[in-house]
C-alpha cells in the first residue's frame, strides 16, 4: 500500500507539472525600446523548468522611448518595460545555465497581469524600470496574490528620489500594510549560491559615456524587500543600480566585468532563492 500510494503521488505530481507546462501561453516576442530585431537561439523552443519572466506594465505618462510614437499601446511593445528587452533576459539565462543545474529556458517570457493566470505559472518576475510604471488597482492586486502565494518578485534599473516616489506609488497598491525594509546582509538571498556581502553600486551603460556610477540624485545603492508573515522575502528591490544593464552588456568588452559579474551573480542568487523558499 505505501508504495502503491508513493507511484501515485509521484504520477499525480508528473502530471501536474505537465499541465502547468501546457498552460503556459506559447513563447511570445515583442519590439523592444533597444532591440526590434534581436536572433533567437538554436534551442529557444525547448522546454526549460526555468524562464525569464518580464513584468509587462503600463508606463506612467505614456512613457518615452527612441521610437517614440503617438498612441502606442504599452502591450504592444515599444514601452519601459522593454529596456534591455530581450538581450539582458537571454545573456542571464544562459548564466543560470552555466552556474547552476537548473535546465533553463533560453527565451524569456513577457508576462502581461491582465492575462488571467498567466502570472501564476512564472514563479520568478522582474521587473525593468519601474520608476515609471503606473500599475492599475486590478494589476496591483493580482501581484500581491501572486506574491502572497510564493511567487517572487525583482525591480531594477530605477535611480534617485524622483523615480523612487514613482514606484513607491504603485507598490503601495500591491501592499499598502507591508514595510518596505533594508535586507540584512545574513539574508540567505545574499548566500544561496555566492556569499555577497561586499556588494557595491552596478551602473547601467550611461557609465561608459559619463564615468558615473550613479544616475540622477541615486548615489547609494541600496538593497531592499518586502517579506511575508513568515519571514520570505516576496520583492526584492535595486534601486540605484542597473543589473539589467550588467547582464545585458555581459558580452560587451567596452563595459567592465566586474560590473557584470556581480550583476550576474546577484541575479543567479535571487533566481535559487525565489525558488528555493
Amino acid at each position: 500500500m505505501p508504495r502503491l500510494r508513493s507511484w501515485l503521488i509521484g504520477f499525480l505530481a508528473a502530471w501536474s507539472l505537465v499541465f502547468a507546462v501546457y498552460g503556459q501561453r506559447a513563447f511570445r516576442e515583442y519590439p523592444g525600446w533597444e532591440y526590434s530585431d534581436f536572433p533567437l537561439p538554436e534551442d529557444w523552443k525547448a522546454p526549460g523548468e526555468w524562464a525569464f519572466a518580464r513584468l509587462m506594465y503600463p508606463p506612467i505618462g505614456g512613457g518615452y522611448g527612441r521610437r517614440r510614437r503617438a498612441n502606442v499601446d504599452w502591450r504592444e511593445g515599444y514601452s519601459n518595460w522593454t529596456i534591455d528587452y530581450p538581450r539582458s533576459d537571454r545573456h542571464l539565462s544562459a548564466a543560470v545555465r552555466r552556474l547552476t543545474r537548473i535546465q533553463t529556458r533560453s527565451v524569456e517570457q513577457p508576462v502581461n497581469l491582465d492575462d488571467g493566470d498567466e502570472v501564476y505559472n512564472w514563479p520568478w518576475l522582474y521587473g525593468v524600470e519601474v520608476g515609471h510604471w503606473n500599475l492599475t488597482d486590478d494589476q496591483a492586486a493580482k501581484l500581491r496574490d501572486f506574491l502572497l502565494r510564493g511567487g517572487f518578485f525583482m525591480c531594477d534599473d530605477f535611480h534617485g528620489t524622483r523615480e523612487w516616489e514613482v514606484f513607491i506609488a504603485s507598490m503601495q497598491r500591491v501592499f499598502p500594510d507591508r514595510p518596505i525594509v533594508e535586507i540584512d546582509n545574513k539574508d540567505p538571498i545574499f548566500h544561496t549560491i555566492f556569499d555577497l556581502d561586499d556588494r557595491y553600486q552596478v551602473p547601467g551603460a550611461q557609465f561608459l559615456r559619463s564615468g558615473n556610477t550613479y544616475e540622477f540624485d541615486g548615489f547609494e545603492p541600496r538593497w531592499r524587500g518586502i517579506y511575508d508573515d513568515k519571514g520570505r522575502l516576496m520583492v526584492a528591490i535595486c534601486h540605484n543600480m542597473d543589473l539589467g544593464d550588467s547582464w545585458e552588456h555581459a558580452d560587451n568588452p567596452q563595459y567592465p566585468e566586474k560590473y557584470s559579474a556581480l550583476g550576474l551573480r546577484i541575479g543567479v542568487n535571487y533566481i535559487l532563492y525565489a525558488m528555493t523558499h
